[in-house]
């Protein structure tokens, strides 16, 4: 009987120790949303700092409006961010936007007007343009870019998540 209860306790533990269940509960001390979440960046100008306050040194100086950045920690006001390149800090939240973006990682990727190969290309898009994401689907999301609206597969991407879905 003790055998048993402790083997129904350790099965326990051991889904909820489980990495998924740990990455599905995973949520920022400050907003209670999910970590790691995509921002974009707010300002044209921004400073990725060591730490979480403005007297820790600038290790990166961001001058790109609507950079998608991926979140991964909070402090505070303050998000620790990376981007496509692994690089970042610590920015002030007020530096950051929910509003999606995604950087194309492929150059000449094609914009459809489905989400469907085989459909209408509506624009070419070439390596580091920076798309406004309007939903995704399982591969594909879609995107508008200078007033060119499509879908582009999601693995042509960064700043969604692959198994990311929304409206």
């Amino acid at each position: 009987m003790k055998s048993r209860f402790f083997l129904k306790m350790a099965l326990a533990l051991a889904i909820a120790w489980s990495p998924v269940a740990a990455a599905a509960a995973e949520r920022g001390q400050v907003t209670n949303l999910h970590l790691p979440r995509f921002v974009s960046l707010r300002a044209t100008e921004a400073n990725a700092r060591r730490g979480p306050d403005q007297s820790h040194r600038i290790d990166w100086v961001y001058q790109r409006r609507d950079l998608p950045l991926r979140v991964t920690a909070e402090y505070e006001h303050w998000r620790r961010v990376e981007d496509a390149e692994g690089q970042g800090g610590w920015m002030h939240h007020a530096l950051l936007s929910g509003l999606r973006t995604a950087l194309v990682q492929t150059d000449m990727t094609p914009l459809y007007q489905r989400a469907d190969p085989a459909s209408a290309q509506t624009a070419l898009l070439e390596r580091g343009v920076i798309a406004r994401v309007r939903a995704c689907a399982p591969d594909w999301c879609r995107l508008e870019v200078e007033g060119a609206r499509g879908w582009a597969e999601k693995r042509h991407l960064w700043g969604v998540d692959a198994a990311e879905v929304f409206d």
